[in-house]
């Protein structure tokens, strides 16, 4: 799984301009989704990484996601930029 084409938050495809969250400039974040990152921070500055575990498996229930798939996404979450910060 190359973590750079995902959401270093949440851990959602960042396939298309549409779903990438801003900057403070308003340009396009290459980094995070419009769910977790607008204008330049964090859009629940203090989430826990538990907090979004269950929220990336209940979204993704909600989509009928196949379970490997939810598993895979939530065990990616203490590799991605913003739960590495977290974890130093």
């Amino acid at each position: 799984m190359n973590l750079e084409k995902f959401c270093q938050s949440c851990s959602m495809p960042l396939d298309s301009n549409e779903i990438r969250g801003t900057e403070k400039d308003g340009s396009k974040s290459n980094e995070y989704c419009i769910y977790c990152y607008k204008d330049g921070a964090f859009t629940s500055p203090n989430m826990s990484m538990k907090q979004m575990e269950t929220i990336v498996k209940m979204q993704m229930e909600k989509r009928h996601i196949p379970a490997n798939i939810i598993t895979m996404a939530v065990e990616a979450l203490p590799n991605l930029k913003r739960w590495k910060k977290n974890a130093l």
